[in-house]
């Protein structure tokens, strides 16, 4: 594991607890500035296969384009895209870390905090009035994952995930009988009914068993997945690539205006279910698939995993 502190917040290792919480709150903020401005580099690879690779001359076009976009933004540090999306926070808590209430509020002010000085666009509103906040939180957001893990860490993942795409999300009740080909002719559908309105080239989270919500919930976690690294399972990585081949043959292609590159990846999650329920996920991400990670120890020390040079 590389370590790095490109934002400049190592404390000394007995570091307090009121230390620590502005340590999650800055290391937050500059997730969110990372996420934002600068692809991960297994994305910004797929996007320059996908434009060596494109017949289509429009393809070809709108793929040049996305790349000169993505140059642009990193070297003005500014967003990739105006829809800056809704804050998502996956945290992996030790179970030696602590101070759980308190990273919510970190994480929190970190979003209020990254909205004027990135800035992001003002996402977000009350579903029935519209009223918008203006800082990018509400109630329930930013929503954050939760998942206790041993040790002495956080790990923290921002997803920041827009609205063109996650419109497109679905959500299937297969009866058990109806199987596998139902959950292929499903997944496809998806993408081929959405067409052109996630931004493709898309990468694809599919979430297969738990219930309704777990399935919902898996399709996003599958997001965060680099896209060069298959299921670990190989009967899961195998179905990945058939599904990936299936959208690609669509002809949908970039932007929607033809071509062989609808989606650049296809990554699949799953769990056991109910033996009554066969339920399916599909969480479509556009082509500005933004993710950050970072690992706070308990003394301090953060460790940028989303590194500057990689992103």
């Amino acid at each position: 594991m590389i370590k790095s502190n490109p934002i400049k917040i190592i404390h000394p290792v007995r570091c307090d607890n009121l230390d620590l919480i502005k340590t999650i709150e800055n290391t937050a903020v500059e997730l969110m500035r990372l996420a934002v401005t600068r692809l991960p580099q297994d994305v910004k690879e797929a996007l320059q296969r996908a434009y060596r690779r494109e017949d289509s001359k429009i393809g070809r076009i709108v793929l040049k384009a996305i790349l000169d976009n993505i140059e642009l933004a990193e070297k003005r540090k500014s967003p990739l895209c105006q829809d800056t999306g809704l804050i998502i926070f996956y945290a992996k808590a030790g179970s030696n870390f602590g101070l759980s209430n308190d990273i919510s509020k970190a994480l929190t002010n970190a979003v209020k905090r990254a909205t004027v000085e990135i800035p992001l666009r003002s996402n977000i509103v009350d579903p029935i009035s519209r009223k918008n906040t203006g800082d990018n939180t509400g109630i329930g957001i930013p929503h954050i994952n939760w998942e206790c893990v041993a040790g002495d860490f956080l790990e923290l993942t921002v997803l920041p995930k827009g609205a063109g795409s996650e419109n497109m999300s679905a959500l299937a009740m297969f009866k058990p009988t109806e199987g596998l080909n139902a959950i292929k002719k499903f997944v496809v559908d998806t993408v081929i009914h959405a067409g052109g309105k996630p931004c493709p080239p898309t990468i694809v989270g599919v979430g297969i068993g738990g219930s309704a919500d777990i399935s919902l919930a898996l399709s996003k976690k599958a997001l965060l997945r680099p896209i060069n690294q298959p299921h670990r399972e190989k009967k899961i990585a195998k179905l990945e690539q058939e599904l990936l081949k299936a959208i690609n043959a669509s002809g949908i292609g970039p932007m929607g205006l033809g071509g062989r590159n609808t989606s650049l990846g296809v990554n699949i999650e799953y769990e056991y279910c109910h033996l009554a329920s066969l339920p399916v996920g599909v969480d479509i991400q556009c082509w500005c698939a933004r993710r950050a990670t970072a690992r706070i120890h308990k003394d301090g020390l953060v460790e940028m995993l989303t590194k500057k040079g990689d992103a």
